[in-house]
């Protein structure tokens, strides 16, 4: 699982009905800030939505902020913790995330490679990709 260093957050998020909705519970403010922290939780670890009981206490939650967040719909309960609603919608997957890094490591090889031999020099490609020119 690949983690990243930033997460989107919408700029409508404050005006959004279910954090609207949430603000109007106890302690429905601090359970929005959890909400926050569970979106960068799971961009930094990759988890693609996934929050484990585990870490409740590791993005400043407690189990009143997990039973609010899925009362308001924003958090899908799971026997192991918690999958933020439809997180893959409006964060990048680490599946992209994955992908994306391939696409720059090879580029990054072919450019060194170019830069540093020839253009002739095929030493950047792949194993198998070098086979099939031979």
């Amino acid at each position: 699982m690949s983690g990243l260093p930033w997460i989107r957050f919408d700029t409508t998020l404050p005006d959004h009905p279910k954090v609207l909705e949430l603000l109007g519970l106890r302690d429905g403010y601090r359970s929005a800030f959890v909400y926050c922290c569970a979106l960068a939780y799971a961009g930094r670890h990759g988890t693609d939505g996934f929050i484990p009981t585990a870490a409740l206490a590791r993005i400043n939650g407690r189990k009143q902020d997990g039973s609010n967040l899925v009362q308001v719909g924003l958090f899908d309960p799971d026997e192991a913790g918690w999958h933020i609603h439809d997180y893959a919608d409006y964060q990048q997957t680490s599946e992209v995330t994955d992908e994306i890094r391939e696409k720059r490591r090879k580029a990054s090889r072919k450019g060194n490679c170019v830069r540093h031999h020839d253009k002739g020099c095929l030493c950047w490609q792949e194993p198998e990709q070098l086979r099939a020119v031979r």
